[in-house]
């Protein structure tokens, strides 16, 4: 594969100074975003027993966010195409830095909720700003892919990073503490981005068409609600309106993107296969892995009775394996191939996920922890050169709509993940027997179970927590084998998808 546009002389543009700490600035706000992602899987049994949400809540507390930034991302990619990549960043991460403090003092699930979707709509300029900014920063192709190995590994360390410092906050401070973490990290990105970002933009961008803002966000979450109402409840009236209006709403996007002069998305960017199958490998990979990952840290923490640090620290295979295999990724495509990598990839995290299928309340950590360094060794690989390939797919100017798509893809998978392999937990979960007396409330989560069986007699609450965890495992373990089940197909699609791609081998 050539990138589109290439500089006249590359090696200028190699040694152009100050690039890799600009790029330490890039990574700043992924670690923000990712960190941010991470904590809430500790924080939920706290949030549920004091806020104490429904399970319903409880899932939109998990997905809007996702839902939120799946539709502004090509929007705001776009936006930064337009009006400066530098400039989006940075306002964004000022108010994303700002609304962390509305999470972090939430009273109510619905306050929660309504600050969980303002935090996306910040979240949807920082990735596609990051990216864009990268692929505008390093123009040889071997440097770019250096560089998206490191931002993808920030990203993965934001994952430990994440549970570690919100373990630790959260045995000593009050849930909120693990969103105002934020605010010191975005203090430092903007302080220090002013002076070393450059700015970038497309010169001939055209206007921001706010209809297809509209349709985008009509479209988006339209389709990712109904898809979770269906998961979770069942076929309904309501439900399927909302997800024709979505449907319809994404159609109309697309008309309009193909007759717009200046388009938010180049639709024909999708008739490259490389770049159709590298986001479809993205999607499919984080749909897989979302709802599992969403619930593993209640698993460590309300089944097998492990502190928030603790289970922070149990999770950290998973970053370390996709740090080690996003640093290599780009250079492994090369010498043997892009689909070989992400494939294998892929499948390895299928396998991983299988293994998880035998898991019950006493499994050991070592088959844990195992699974846990494949499946980040395996998306390690796989989001790198996904995402080399996305960016070197498009001309520079076109570099944040890309990204853009990337990161939907990401975002979308997320959403849909948990709406739908979080909807098999809580399915499973809420038919477990119960003894005489139990509240209404143990049925809707497995942190309610837990609250609940704290004003039970002793035989009673054991009863009820026995129960209950073990229907919370078995939901778990059906989780893992949709996912592994989605992880192998996926391996298959990407074979196909992505062959005879190559990333450029550059100057170096």
């Amino acid at each position: 594969m050539t990138s589109t546009l290439q500089p006249a002389n590359p090696t200028e543009a190699v040694k152009r100074p100050g690039r890799w700490l600009a790029l330490s600035v890039l990574v700043l706000a992924v670690l923000l975003v990712a960190v941010d992602a991470t904590v809430l899987g500790l924080a939920t049994p706290f949030i549920s027993e004091d806020l104490k949400p429904s399970g319903t809540q409880l899932l939109w507390i998990g997905d809007v966010y996702s839902f939120v930034i799946a539709g502004l991302l090509v929007s705001m990619g776009s936006l930064g195409d337009r009006i400066g990549r530098k400039k989006i960043l940075l306002v964004g991460a000022t108010a994303f830095g700002a609304i962390s403090v509305l999470n972090a003092y939430a009273t109510t699930p619905e306050m929660m909720i309504l600050a969980r979707a303002l935090l996306g709509v910040a979240g949807a300029t920082l990735m596609p700003a990051t990216l864009a900014l990268i692929r505008n920063i390093f123009h040889d192709p071997r440097e770019r892919s250096l560089a998206v190995g490191i931002w993808g590994a920030t990203a993965s360390a934001g994952t430990a990073v994440g549970p570690i410092v919100g373990g630790f906050l959260l045995e000593h401070f009050w849930w909120g503490s693990v969103f105002l973490i934020n605010l010191p990290v975005m203090a430092v990105l903007v302080v220090v981005g002013i002076k070393m970002l450059p700015e970038s933009r497309n010169p001939n961008p055209g206007p921001w068409d706010l209809v297809s803002v509209l349709l985008s966000l009509i479209g988006m979450v339209g389709v990712v609600y109904a898809v979770k109402e269906f998961a979770a409840q069942g076929p309904a009236w309501d439900s399927l309106a909302v997800g024709l209006l979505g449907a319809a709403a994404v159609y109309g996007f697309v008309r309009r993107q193909l007759t717009l002069p200046a388009p938010l998305l180049d639709m024909r960017l999708f008739r490259n296969r490389g770049f159709s199958g590298a986001v479809l490998a993205d999607l499919l990979t984080i749909l897989g892995l979302s709802g599992l990952v969403f619930f593993l840290s209640q698993y460590l923490q309300l089944v097998q009775g492990r502190g928030p640090f603790e289970a922070g620290l149990a999770e950290l295979p998973a970053a370390v394996g996709a740090v080690a295999a996003g640093l290599i990724a780009g250079r492994a495509a090369r010498r043997f191939s892009v689909r070989a990598v992400v494939s294998g990839g892929l499948a390895a995290v299928g396998l991983a996920l299988a293994a998880l299928t035998v898991i019950d309340q006493s499994t050991g950590y070592p088959l844990l922890g195992a699974a846990l360094l494949v499946v980040g060794i395996g998306a390690g690989f796989s989001f790198t050169v996904t995402a080399d390939v996305i960016l070197g797919s498009v001309p520079k100017e076109q570099a944040g709509a890309a990204s853009a798509v990337s990161e939907t893809a990401y975002e979308l998978g997320a959403a849909l993940g948990i709406a739908v392999l979080g909807s098999i937990v809580t399915g499973v979960y809420r038919d477990f027997t119960a003894p005489a007396g139990t509240p209404a409330g143990a049925h809707e989560s497995l942190g309610g179970a837990v609250e609940a069986s704290a004003g039970l007699p002793t035989q009673t609450a054991q009863n009820l927590l026995d129960a209950a965890r073990q229907s919370f495992v078995d939901g778990l373990a059906l989780a893992a084998g949709a996912g592994a089940t989605v992880l192998l197909l996926a391996s298959v699609a990407a074979w196909f998808m992505l062959r005879n791609q190559r990333l450029d081998s550059g100057q170096l």
